[in-house]
């Protein structure tokens, strides 16, 4: 297996639960530093409800903004058909990204459809992502636990990957989206997914507090993850989520432990320690 990591900065999902609406020439400033730090994939914005997430409304005029390069592809969140064809549209996209669940009760609250339904949308965005040249990536959350009473097992993960891989999605992150994911049931995922699924790129978007997050790291990573979401200082995360401290695991903490790996992330330190430093403006 190839030691080859990547890193998805995700700035989008760091910024969408701010209070204060964040200035759109500040957004652009943060993300164009971010651009120069070379991650394979910037999360930048989202196509989705102004009410619903008003801190993003003002993805498309932050696009128009961006000081777009070869190194770095832009991924932008839609959680339904119209968001995708209005994401689709814009040529700088590379990856939209859909929030699907293991949970029937989240996926309501999140999109407000059932896990079917949401399934009938996801065949419908990869439609339009085919014939616009775009990848989709399925973020499948509650993939380590469910906080709501429901059944959880790993075969419920392998069942959705597997209607997922049979649409032609190439693409799977296994979310945790409460940060009840810890490495003893980080490992059986991706250990059975990663194996049964060769083909298929298995990516950790993991929550955790500061203190949990190497081992996290560790384990999807001897488990054969090789594609890790991060946020610059771990902010953002979900409402959902047990405590304060529960959100992204921190970009540079992802780039610590794998420096302790020898693996060469081939990221611009210089530039991310810009963009670090800018991050306190955007987060306090």
């Amino acid at each position: 297996m190839s030691n080859q990591v990547f890193i998805t900065e995700c700035p989008r999902d760091a910024m969408q639960g701010l209070h204060d609406f964040v200035p759109t020439e500040q957004k652009i400033n943060y993300l164009n530093k971010l651009l120069k730090v070379g991650f394979p994939v910037l999360d930048f914005g989202s196509f989705v409800s102004a009410k619903a997430i008003p801190q993003l409304r003002d993805t498309a005029e932050v696009l128009a903004g961006l000081e777009l390069n070869l190194c770095t592809k832009l991924l932008a969140i839609v959680a339904n058909v119209r968001g995708a064809k209005e994401a689709a549209a814009f040529e700088q996209i590379s990856f939209l990204g859909f929030p699907l669940s293991v949970s029937e009760t989240f996926q309501m609250r999140n999109t407000n459809k059932t896990i079917a339904q949401a399934l009938t949308e996801v065949a419908e965005i990869q439609q339009i992502c085919q014939e616009t040249g775009k990848q989709l990536i399925v973020y499948l959350s509650m993939s380590f636990g469910n906080p709501y009473g429901e059944a959880y097992s790993v075969a419920q993960v392998a069942a959705l990957s597997e209607k997922l891989v049979q649409m032609g999605i190439s693409t799977i992150a296994l979310s945790d989206t409460i940060g009840v994911s810890q490495p003893e049931n980080i490992s059986p995922l991706f250990e059975q997914l990663t194996a049964q699924y060769p083909q298929t790129i298995f990516s950790a978007h993991l929550h955790s507090t500061p203190h949990t997050a190497q081992e996290k790291i560790a384990a999807a990573y001897a488990a054969g993850c090789r594609h890790f979401d991060g946020a610059i200082r771990g902010f953002g995360g979900c409402p959902m989520a047990k405590d304060d401290l529960t959100g992204n695991v921190a970009t540079e903490q992802l780039i610590s432990f794998f420096e302790s790996k020898n693996i060469d992330l081939q990221l611009d330190k210089a530039a991310f320690g810009e963009a670090f430093a800018f991050s306190s403006q955007i987060f306090g």
